[in-house]
C-alpha cells in the first residue's frame, strides 16, 4: 500500500504461480457450493424479498396484503413472492381465490445453517493454512 495517498493496491508486483492455481483449484472445487450460496445472498440481498420474508416469519397473509404492507402491487408482489416460493423459502395455501403464504423455517433454518457451515469451513482452512 502507498502509504503517502492511502491508495490501498499493491505497488509491488508479486506472483506465486503455485499459491495462485491452489487457490483457483478450490475455488472450482467450490464452484457448486458458491452458487448455491449465491443464490441464498440474492434472496436475502434483495430488501423488498427480505421485508416479505420478515413479515411472512410472523404471519401467514395473502398476496393482496402482502401488497399493502409492504406497499407494493399486487403484481410486485406477486413476482417477489413468486422468486421466493420457487427457491422453497414459502410455503403456499389455496383457499379459494384466495392464495396465503408463510416462511418455511426449516428450509430457511436449514439454508442459513448450510451457507454458515461453508464459510465457516472456507475460514477454517485459512486460519489451519
Amino acid at each position: 500500500m502507498n502509504i503517502e495517498d492511502n491508495d490501498p493496491r499493491c505497488l509491488v508486483s508479486c506472483f506465486e504461480p503455485a499459491k495462485v492455481a491452489a487457490v483457483r483449484m478450490r475455488l472450482e472445487q467450490d464452484e457448486s457450493d458458491i452458487k448455491a450460496v449465491v443464490r441464498i445472498f440474492d434472496v436475502l440481498g434483495n430488501r423488498t424479498r427480505l421485508r416479505i420474508l420478515l413479515a411472512l416469519a410472523s404471519e401467514e397473509l395473502c398476496v393482496c396484503d402482502i401488497a399493502h404492507v409492504l406497499n407494493l402491487s399486487i403484481s410486485a408482489a406477486s413476482h417477489q413472492l413468486r422468486a421466493l416460493h420457487d427457491r422453497d423459502w414459502l410455503r403456499m395455501r389455496n383457499d379459494g381465490k384466495m392464495v396465503y403464504y408463510r416462511t418455511d423455517p426449516q428450509k430457511v433454518k436449514q439454508l442459513l445453517s448450510m451457507t454458515n457451515a461453508f464459510l465457516e469451513a472456507r475460514i477454517a482452512q485459512q486460519k489451519a493454512g
